[in-house]
């Protein structure tokens, strides 16, 4: 559904009277095209102070953005990225305020901040509180800066393992994410295909690799297929019976395999190993329901069909396809969350229950799914996506959901796609148990 208000404030009168009674004044996103693959201008590297992350010159470098430590030299920088891992006093913070105060406003519309900070020591409490300041700095940083650019923090300990994550974050893909907190880890070996083929190019990280979408019939799921299968990946696309002739139409179309499949069903993880003979890449849980009502209102039906199909089915599926050995080593499982299973809200207690069950599964399964079957975990959680669903919203609570962001506007289904085609990328075997908001910075459990 269109978004009328956003097209309004991109004309001259729209400009005038939003900004003339102070209300929101959305910036349109650059999101990734075969046209505009790559963000436009300079990527200027700041250090705050301390010992640079080795290598991170060379890793910025490949991401395709022109390079420089010289702020004069980039008048009008895409991204600014800020090495802030040294820093461990309260005087450090000093200095990441002064890479920052004298450019930041000179970051391009649309363009990115990236804040990289080190993970927090369990022996120096000062490091420890210095460096959670950091995660402060950056939200409020992405609540203030405005048009259309979005500020991440990422804590690492070397460039190489973080090198999928930068490249996707200072990329159009990364448009509605921001005020995010995301860690990689110091090694991604255990995280790597076994097969050095499947590794895939820059262009299809995901050739030779196969994935599963569930719930893909239409919408986010959709979305996900089209973005897994623009990097490569053959496609498992499977959904409820009765969506079968879109499950099927987008199956021919993305060169793909339908599987209908009730994913409540006992013997679905059976159902589905059997139909991956030869093995798995990528799982992507997308399948879910709501079945709003006040809990007082709400009778035992509708709270049980939400656990069973947002919740159950996830924990049944992800065990019998680990179980089995169907998921190959240096695979990826990406599951949907939601801002509501973190915030919570009004008429969602079983939906928000679900939610928050899937940020659970994915915190508690990361670690021993890749010691045990070196497969990474984590977790995408929209905020308001513009779909069917959304669409359907009375005018005033859909309003409230687009513009209750930093960037003033509802998401897109391609935006938690490409957060999903990051995670299941062979690159990002370092990124494990991370549960990314896809919500342009909501204020919703912000």
């Amino acid at each position: 559904m269109a978004d009328r208000y956003l097209n309004f404030t991109g004309t001259g009168p729209g400009r005038f009277l939003t900004g003339k009674f102070g209300l929101p004044q959305p910036a349109p996103l650059h999101r990734w095209s075969a046209e505009r693959p790559s963000l436009e201008g300079p990527l200027l590297h700041l250090t705050a102070g301390g010992t640079p992350v080795p290598g991170l010159a060379g890793v910025l470098e490949r991401t395709g953005l022109r390079r420089t430590d010289d702020a004069a030299a980039a008048e009008r920088p895409a991204a600014v990225v800020v090495d802030a891992t040294s820093v461990a006093t309260t005087d450090d913070l000093a200095a990441v305020h002064a890479a920052l105060h004298p450019v930041v406003r000179s970051v391009a519309r649309g363009g990115r901040v990236i804040v990289l900070g080190a993970p927090v020591s369990a022996d120096d409490h000062h490091q420890a509180a210095v460096q959670q300041g950091l995660e402060g700095f950056v939200r409020s940083l992405g609540k203030e800066i405005g048009g259309g650019r979005t500020v991440t923090l990422v804590r690492l300990t070397a460039a190489g393992p973080a090198e999928s994550t930068l490249r996707f974050l200072l990329s159009p893909k990364s448009a509605y994410v921001s005020g995010q907190v995301i860690s990689v880890a110091a090694s991604e070996e255990a995280g790597r295909p076994d097969d050095a083929k499947a590794a895939g190019t820059p262009e299809a990280p995901l050739a030779g690799r196969t994935a599963l979408v569930t719930g893909a019939a239409r919408g986010i799921g959709a979305a996900v297929a089209e973005t897994l299968a623009r990097d490569g990946a053959r496609l498992v696309l499977l959904d409820v019976p009765a969506a079968e002739e879109d499950l099927n139409r987008l199956a021919d179309r993305l060169g793909g395999t339908a599987l209908p499949l009730d994913i409540t069903a006992d013997d679905a993880g059976e159902i589905i190993v059997a139909a991956l003979p030869d093995g798995l890449d990528v799982l992507v849980h997308n399948a879910g329901i709501t079945r709003d009502r006040r809990l007082a209102n709400m009778p035992a039906d509708r709270w049980s069909s939400v656990l069973q199909v947002n919740l159950a089915s996830v924990l049944r599926t992800t065990d019998a396809l680990l179980e089995a050995g169907t998921l190959r080593r240096g695979g990826r499982i990406v599951t949907t969350a939601s801002i509501a299973g973190i915030a919570g809200n009004v008429g969602q207690t079983n939906y928000a229950a679900s939610k928050a069950g899937i940020i659970g599964l994915v915190h508690s399964l990361a670690a021993r799914a890749l010691a045990e079957h070196g497969v990474t975990v984590n977790a995408v959680a929209p905020g308001f996506i513009e779909t069917r669903m959304t669409a359907a919203v009375p005018l005033f609570i859909r309003e409230a959901g687009r513009r209750m962001n930093s960037l003033s506007q509802g998401g897109l289904p391609v935006d938690v796609a490409e957060t999903t085609a990051w995670f299941a990328a062979p690159g990002s075997g370092a990124v494990n148990g991370q549960v990314v908001r896809v919500c342009g910075q909501s204020l919703l459990g912000a």
